[in-house]
């Protein structure tokens, strides 16, 4: 029974990270030009997926187990935002789709606090879904003009002396 709820908590953990990684290149670049709004997402969602590993490994660690700090995927070198957005949007719904499966298994295995946390994860993936989505739907209405003006306020901030939202 919990050496099952181990092995989901463990590939949760990989995909947690591999979400991490793959976020943290997209604020990388995102910030290197200029577009504060959606570097910024990125880094947020990166420190919230770092959050869900935290408890992830807590859980292992109570229910005895090891915890394996395996990345899931490398990262993808994503230079246009849409493409990055587009990835996001996929990560996000798999990762609802296999923490509802092993939310499910969990119950069935008698295990409702790995389940719990599974289940609050889904409300977090599906909140990041919507981030995303939005910011497709914002690039998709104003084409690149979206990007420009992000990348001008930026720019407008350097000149001013005023920090970023990094």
């Amino acid at each position: 029974m919990k050496e099952k709820s181990i092995e989901f908590l463990n590939k949760a953990i990989a995909d947690e990270l591999s979400a991490v990684h793959q976020y943290m290149y997209f604020h990388f670049r995102c910030d290197d030009l200029g577009y504060d709004l959606i570097s910024n997402l990125f880094k947020r969602t990166a420190i919230e997926e770092m959050m869900h590993v935290e408890r992830l490994a807590e859980r292992i660690l109570f229910l005895k187990g090891e915890v394996e700090m395996q990345v899931g995927h490398p990262v993808q070198k994503i230079h246009d935002v849409k493409k990055m957005l587009e990835l996001a949007s996929e990560m996000e719904t798999q990762s609802a789709r296999d923490y509802n499966l092993w939310a499910n298994e969990c119950s069935q295995n008698a295990d409702s606090a790995t389940k719990k946390i599974f289940e609050s994860l889904v409300d977090d993936e599906e909140r990041h879904f919507d981030q995303y989505d939005k910011e497709m739907e914002n690039l998709i209405k104003f084409g690149d003009n979206y990007l420009a003006l992000q990348s001008i306020e930026h720019s407008k901030n350097v000149a001013s002396g005023r920090p970023s939202e990094t």
